[in-house]
């Protein structure tokens, strides 16, 4: 009977102390400051490789890249639309099948799979999201013509879909019209802060080749 106490004390222990790590990884991954790319990419300096291959492959600004992401998760990995309520307090539906970092919905998540092939992405991978941004705000340059540079409407036909920002159904959503207006804001603002540390970002350690 001692023994088995014992046994049933060392295993409620290890329960405990996996459940520290656990909690203390989940807290020590959020991000104190989403206002400032410098002290974003200082917590996440993986962050800013994979914010910088996506512009070398596509041009998509960091700083939009990193807007876009604020705006949709406030960058919170597994991301969910809150579900809708049923007479106000039974949790139902989610609104859409958003998820992830940039809040992709499932086709278009399965679009972009299929068009780069790269089948394995997933929207909880932020290297995956950001080379994701670059190529969708590719496809909105491309199909309708927005420059990448009009972060603007970029956001808009991110949100509504090149189609839906060719027939300009954001005309009649001006909450939407000024979430985009944040994201420009803080795009040229995540932007004018990255002019003070992009040098020190893109220094090389040991040998240049870290």
């Amino acid at each position: 009977m001692i023994f088995m106490s014992f046994m049933r004390l060392d295993n409620f222990l290890k329960i405990i102390c996996i459940s520290i790590i656990f909690l203390y990884a989940c807290t020590s991954n959020q991000l104190t400051n989403t206002a400032d790319s410098c002290i974003i990419f200082d917590q996440k300096k993986n962050w800013y490789k994979a914010t910088k291959k996506s512009y070398d492959k596509w041009e998509t600004p960091i700083a939009f890249q990193l807007a876009i992401i604020k705006q949709e998760s406030s960058f919170t990995q597994f991301a969910k639309p809150k579900r809708k309520k049923l007479l106000g307090f039974i949790p139902s539906s989610r609104p859409s099948t958003a998820f992830g970092y940039a809040q992709i919905t499932n086709p278009t998540w399965d679009w972009y799979k299929n068009k780069t092939g790269n089948q394995n992405a997933s929207r909880a991978n932020f290297n995956d999201v950001t080379d994701f941004i670059g190529w969708y705000t590719t496809q909105s340059e491309n199909m309708v013509g927005i420059s990448k540079k009009d972060y603007y409407n970029q956001y808009l036909a991110y949100h509504e879909g090149q189609n839906g920002w060719s027939k300009e159904t954001f005309k009649s959503k001006e909450w939407l019209i000024e979430v985009a207006k944040t994201v420009e804001r803080n795009t040229n603002m995540f932007n004018k802060q990255l002019k003070s540390c992009e040098d020190k970002l893109n220094k090389k350690g040991l040998f240049g080749i870290f």
